[in-house]
């Protein structure tokens, strides 16, 4: 049975029923549907897609913690489905940016995809086009306090710098990842997001047949583009 919430409307898997003997509610199983939703709300389907989601997380998710970064992350509990710390999801993600993006490059006259000296940390609300939000938005709506904020400002700089360099020792450029927090008693984890929605990397080297992660529109593009990143995965 999968649990329908007001808090799921980022997640990109599903969460699911907390069927456990014991500790029920200590524990959340997250689910990777076949697909994933553009920015015009439409589901892209491929056979099989769920179970490589889940294997991308998990193994982003045990890096991390290799790091001493905080992840909600347990352990898999099937092949689609990760098993998780129970948290409360913050409503919010960050997206972090070491690439001028198109909305940037408007804004700004710059060209799109040029590199970034430093990251740029963005806050969203929402997954539509006019998502971006300020700071002081998410505490005067009591979405977070301050310190809240400024310690996921921190793990978020640290994620950025260890998956830039992940990256960079395989020959790609960390272009763009979002990352989406909980609170588990009184302590803030990082939940995900390393699937084909968040995650964006570019080769170094100019190759004009790779694919461009800002625009997979059809399933062909989605399976290649996954199985890209299941790859480095495993590299």
């Amino acid at each position: 049975m999968t649990i329908k919430s007001d808090n799921n409307n980022f997640l990109t898997g599903e969460l699911v029923s907390r069927d456990f003997p014991l500790d029920s509610n200590n524990y959340l199983l997250i689910e990777y549907p076949d697909f994933i939703t553009d920015e015009k709300n439409k589901k892209i389907r491929v056979k099989g897609l769920g179970e490589k989601f889940a294997s991308i997380n998990s193994f982003f998710m045990d890096y991390l913690k290799e790091y001493h970064i905080p992840a909600s992350y347990i352990k898999n509990h099937s092949k689609s489905v990760l098993k998780h710390i129970s948290f409360q999801k913050f409503p919010f993600y960050v997206k972090i940016l070491n690439i001028i993006d198109k909305r940037t490059a408007k804004i700004f006259s710059k060209r799109e995809y040029e590199p970034l000296n430093l990251p740029i940390f963005e806050y969203h609300y929402d997954n539509g086009k006019d998502s971006f939000v300020s700071e002081s938005h998410l505490t005067a709506f009591d979405f977070c306090t301050y310190e809240e904020l400024r310690l996921i400002g921190r793990i978020c700089s640290k994620v950025n710098a260890v998956l830039k360099s992940f990256f960079e020792r395989r020959n790609e450029i960390l272009a763009e990842v979002n990352c989406y927090f909980g609170k588990s008693e009184d302590k803030i984890y990082l939940i995900e997001d390393f699937t084909p929605r968040s995650i964006k990397t570019i080769p170094i080297e100019k190759n004009d047949k790779a694919l461009n992660p800002y625009k997979l529109t059809t399933p062909n593009q989605l399976r290649k583009y996954t199985d890209h990143l299941f790859k480095l995965t495993n590299t």
